[in-house]
């Protein structure tokens, strides 16, 4: 029990400490932000006045409001920050922010965590398989699948876009649907979600390829280091079958460790994979972080940061408090 409120109190802390260094950047910054994206959005009305509760809501988020002490300016973001506003974006006026990440965010899950899941799977049964036959001919995926994880992402991608869709013509290249079958945009229909499925192997098959590498030499490595653990050998003794000692006392035990980079790994799904969406004009949080930094989006970037922070927290401390279930060790260390 003492670990678990470590835990969620360590949790709260630092999530509290993210909140407020999202609210404290804009304000650290040179010149003034707020008056910066209400010019932008002055711009984007047309030259028309904006409303007050508009001008409110980014100096709000952004900068100082007139009469109002700092403190009352904290109390207020954190107001708007419960309630769901993370203000109004200025390059797509006058969608507020929470509408678009919304709308991006499901591509993203989808797209980055089902590679994610996937590359960790073959990852894991491919590492624990060399790991059993280590000094075998099996252990020549180890260098191959790390020079694959060393190739740049975007290098990657272009080079698949260059044989699968341009050569071969057998994937799309870019877009996360085929906007000519579906010019009014997304639907729920079994057509549009078959062209999804096709526009999202492409980047999808980049993510795998080039994360599955890092699961397969750890889980590889853990593989070796249990197999001469005592209770391994002791199994070997009694005269197991080499594939239940495999499995239910070499492979259970070596893929823990990877359980929790396994749980970073489903934090940063969020934040999406920034390179491949952009190059593969992916729909995702990736492609809109860099929209936003481009067109000097305030508001965006920082509702993209809070969203990529929450995540990342939420899928760290439910990871801890799993590993904290299935290893006693870990809750007498906390």
């Amino acid at each position: 029990m003492v670990f678990y409120v470590r835990r969620i109190l360590f949790y709260v802390i630092t999530l509290w400490a993210a909140v407020s260094l999202n609210f404290l950047l804009p304000r650290l910054l040179p010149g003034d932000p707020a008056a910066i994206m209400l010019g932008k959005l002055r711009r984007a009305n047309g030259g028309r006045p904006l409303s007050e509760e508009t001008i409110r809501g980014i100096t709000s988020m952004l900068g100082a409001e007139k009469g109002m002490s700092f403190w009352d300016q904290y109390i207020a973001y954190w107001g708007r920050i419960l309630q769901g506003d993370l203000g109004i974006s200025s390059t797509r006026y006058p969608a507020p922010v929470i509408e678009l990440i919304g709308a991006a965010l499901p591509w993203t899950v989808i797209l980055v965590g089902v590679a994610t899941v996937l590359s960790f799977v073959l990852g894991i049964v491919a590492g624990a398989w060399v790991g059993w036959k280590r000094g075998t001919w099996v252990d020549h995926l180890v260098p191959a699948t790390t020079f694959l994880q060393s190739i740049p992402y975007f290098w990657l991608a272009l080079v698949l876009v260059a044989v699968l869709s341009v050569q071969l013509g057998v994937l799309p290249i870019i877009g996360g649907y085929d906007v000519f079958d579906f010019p009014g945009g997304p639907e729920w229909s079994w057509a549009f979600f078959g062209s999804t499925v096709v526009h999202a192997i492409l980047p999808a098959i980049t993510i795998v390829i080039s994360s599955v590498g890092g699961w397969l030499l750890g889980m590889r490595n853990m593989m070796v280091q249990t197999m001469s653990e005592d209770y391994v050998v002791t199994a070997e003794a009694k005269g197991l079958t080499p594939s239940r000692i495999r499995t239910r006392y070499a492979a259970r035990n070596a893929v823990i460790p990877s359980l929790a980079g396994f749980g970073i790994a489903l934090g940063f799904v969020v934040a999406g994979s920034i390179v491949t969406e952009q190059v593969f004009s992916y729909p995702g949080i990736g492609k809109l972080m860099i929209q936003s930094v481009q067109g000097l989006d305030y508001s965006l970037m920082q509702g993209v940061f809070l969203v990529i922070t929450l995540a990342v927290l939420a899928a760290n401390f439910l990871m801890e408090m799993i590993y904290g279930f299935i290893d006693p060790r870990v809750r007498h260390r906390g």
